[in-house]
């Protein structure tokens, strides 16, 4: 049986640009930026329990529209 070679769980880190390159497990949620960029609400509100990737979903968010990134990956 060949080895294999699991990527780790990123408990408790909230960086994005770190995750990725450090190569921790990532579920990919940018398609849910397009709906939020549609709501017609004011406020959004991310009511979730903690350590459930609410900082982290805010780091991919900065690090999808920080133009200086567009180059980079």
């Amino acid at each position: 049986m060949a080895d294999r070679v699991f990527k780790r769980l990123p408990y408790g880190i909230s960086n994005f640009e770190r995750l990725i390159m450090e190569d921790y497990v990532y579920v990919d949620k940018t398609r849910y930026i397009e709906m939020l960029e549609n709501e017609n609400n004011k406020y959004q509100f991310f009511f979730r329990p903690r350590k459930f990737g609410k900082s982290l979903f805010l780091s991919v968010l900065t690090n999808y529209y920080d133009i200086r990134k567009n180059c980079e990956v």
